[in-house]
């Protein structure tokens, strides 16, 4: 594991952070597909766990939620959105074609949430912000003291074809709603990052860039903007392709 920030590890993987798993004190956040069950569980044995905390309950952060839930006996919590998905009442990833493949390919069981989430809720020191848009109860989990964000996939700092460094939206073929989604990245941003933990690629250091990419999303959210609590970051304008130097 590596330490990101204070108290905040990312697990290993092979080949670097393509599908990031953190641990926070004593919480889990999020597991990852089902095919990272062992990476998981042996990266957090001898570890004291008291909670899984998801950012949202897609396939590739679900994946092996069950197995750990079951296996370290602790409770699951995600947002209320995303409780039906988790449950197996909704489908995890979606009904397109691209999403029962991913569903096929990386989802786990659906397991019971003994936690739901709200707006607001702590958990291990981090500040529940509810960002939809990639899933319908998509959570930032954002600590004030030092103003990190974990971001499941409300942004990702990686392309999927290539995996290279770049700050990017997730693709629409993966959102709920993509609008909706350009939203909470403005909310991402109004948040006042130091530093950003995304879902997949590495970790989101350069702010001034971050604002840059924020900038440069198409202007289609009127209307949609959350309440935000805290100091605004406003972003300045600039090209999206101007980005890859943000990720480390």
């Amino acid at each position: 594991m590596r330490e990101m920030a204070d108290g905040v590890w990312r697990l290993s993987q092979r080949l670097g952070p393509k599908v990031n798993v953190y641990l926070v004190g004593d919480v889990l956040i999020d597991a990852g597909r089902r095919q990272d069950r062992g990476r998981i569980l042996d990266q957090i044995s001898g570890r004291s766990l008291s909670m899984l905390a998801l950012t949202h309950a897609h396939a590739d952060h679900q994946g092996s939620a069950h197995d750990v839930c079951e296996t370290r006996r602790v409770p699951l919590a995600c947002h209320a959105d995303d409780v039906e998905a988790m449950e197996g009442r909704r489908p995890i990833s979606g009904t397109s074609p691209i999403g029962r493949l991913v569903t096929r390919s990386w989802g786990g069981p659906p397991h019971r949430v003994d936690r739901v989430l709200k707006e607001g809720d702590d958990v291990a020191g981090f500040r529940v912000v509810h960002a939809p848009g990639h899933s319908p109860g998509e959570v930032i989990f954002f600590r004030e003291s030092d103003r990190v964000a974990i971001c499941g996939d409300v942004i990702r700092s990686m392309t999927y074809l290539t995996t290279r460094p770049k700050l990017l939206e997730p693709p629409d073929a993966f959102n709920d709603d993509s609008r909706q989604n350009r939203e909470s990245i403005r909310r991402l941003a109004r948040l006042g990052p130091s530093l950003i933990l995304p879902g997949h690629g590495g970790a989101v250091r350069d702010m001034q860039a971050f604002n840059r990419f924020v900038a440069g999303l198409p202007d289609d959210g009127a209307g949609l903007e959350h309440e935000v609590s805290g100091p605004d970051a406003p972003a300045t304008r600039a090209r999206r392709d101007e980005q890859p130097s943000a990720v480390r």
